[in-house]
């Protein structure tokens, strides 16, 4: 697919050719850093290029207060965190214009190799700044699936039109999954030449290791031993189907004598869930916890954790879950059938039908043996696979193979 002539950035890597070495340098722009995967991976990628021979550097807008921060997780990386001003969802116009100079400014002050970005709007304002910056080497990540369950056919159809001008800007693109990346090609988004899977990677050593230490969350909610506790962790949206989460807990809570049940984050759908335990008559059986920064924690007392989303890209919650050894059940949509194996890491179920989310629970509720096999399981199959170093690994790999094609050669040096 041809570039558009005036955003050629040519000039700039035939200098990159001539000029003195220098380190190599990646500059990744995120949206904002709410709770959630793309915060994570933004985060762990710029702190592991470090180990690989990369200066690199992470720019993001503010998160809604709603949608949680993940900004400590930069700095307990030791990740220099750039905020971007104005750049904001719903920020208008004029912000919008605002953020485009400001990063317009920063890639020509700072002349970075490879900028990557994360979520719509820093792809979009990114991805234009970048090439009149004739920054040499521009990619954009998918984390998830585009517009399925998100909105109305006519924004769907105009967004798949947006991002088809925006992937005409990118040298590289890379999907989460092969999920996203077939959805990618289905909408034509960009030529299949363009597209590469990198899956996520995550910190998940502290739940390989919290696997063997249960008790706190069950202490903390007064829950004993010998009571079931099933969980769902994530933010609390539409996407995540979480009213099927409590369909599901009335009807085992009126199969089983004793059930417990946590819903672990916080988001705009809150207040309704809230109602629908009230109307359940489950105000005694469902704990909501809100946003928790010790989930090493939380997954050890879990016998069971759901997702009960209606579309993901990759499912963090369950990856960390399956590092911590518990076993899952889970809606089969997205990239998540990239992550569970049906009856082997976990039980896989059509999106919205709770009776089949109680069903696949009790069952395993009911077979601790099982339970326990197919936690040892899931461990193997998310440990290294999901891991930030594998991540980094790739990516280096990925970015070195651009440069190279460009002429620009991996051997920029540090």
């Amino acid at each position: 697919m041809s570039r558009f002539p005036l955003l050629d950035a040519e000039p700039a890597r035939a200098a990159l050719r001539t000029g003195p070495p220098r380190a190599r340098k990646v500059v990744r722009v995120i949206t904002r850093l709410n709770i959630g995967g793309p915060a994570q991976h933004a985060v762990l990628l710029t702190a592991h290029l470090g180990r690989h021979g990369w200066t690199s550097r992470l720019l993001a807008g503010r998160a809604d207060p709603h949608e949680g921060d993940m900004s400590d997780l930069a700095a307990a990386h030791e990740v220099p965190l750039v905020v971007v001003p104005t750049l904001r969802n719903g920020a208008g116009p004029l912000a919008d214009i605002a953020a485009f100079i400001w990063l317009y400014r920063y890639f020509r002050r700072e002349r970075p190799d490879v900028v990557h970005l994360h979520l719509l709007k820093a792809r979009l304002l990114g991805g234009l700044a970048a090439r009149l910056a004739r920054v040499p080497l521009v990619v954009e990540t998918f984390h998830g699936a585009l517009f399925a369950d998100y909105y109305r056919p006519s924004v769907s159809r105009f967004l798949a039109w947006l991002e088809r001008g925006l992937a005409r800007l990118m040298d590289g693109v890379v999907a989460v999954s092969d999920a996203v990346a077939d959805e990618l090609r289905r909408l034509r988004v960009t030529p299949d030449e363009k597209i590469t899977v990198i899956p996520l990677g995550l910190n998940l050593e502290p739940f390989l290791e919290a696997a063997f230490a249960p008790g706190v969350l069950r202490r903390q909610l007064g829950v004993g031993d010998e009571v079931p506790l099933i969980g769902v962790v994530g933010r609390l949206v539409p996407i995540k189907g979480l009213q099927y989460f409590v369909e599901a807990a009335a009807e085992m809570a009126s199969r089983l004598a004793q059930v417990r049940f946590v819903i672990v984050g916080d988001g705009s759908e809150r207040p309704a869930l809230e109602r629908q335990v009230s109307r359940a008559a489950l105000g005694g059986q469902v704990h909501f916890v809100g946003w928790r920064r010790d989930l090493e924690r939380v997954y050890p007392d879990l016998d069971v954790v759901m997702l009960t989303s209606l579309n993901e890209g990759t499912p963090v919650s369950l990856i960390e879950a399956m590092a911590a050894g518990r076993a899952v059940v889970a809606t089969r949509v997205g990239g998540v059938p990239d992550v569970v194996q049906d009856g082997l890491t976990g039980l896989l179920v059509s999106p919205r039908d709770a009776h089949a989310l109680a069903e696949a629970t009790l069952s395993l509720l009911q077979d601790p043996e099982t339970r326990r096999r197919m936690g040892e399981a899931a461990r193997r199959a998310v440990f290294p696979r999901f891991a930030a170093e594998r991540l980094a690994r790739d990516m280096d790999a990925y970015y070195r193979t651009l440069l190279g094609r460009r002429g620009i050669g991996p051997e920029v040096s540090a």
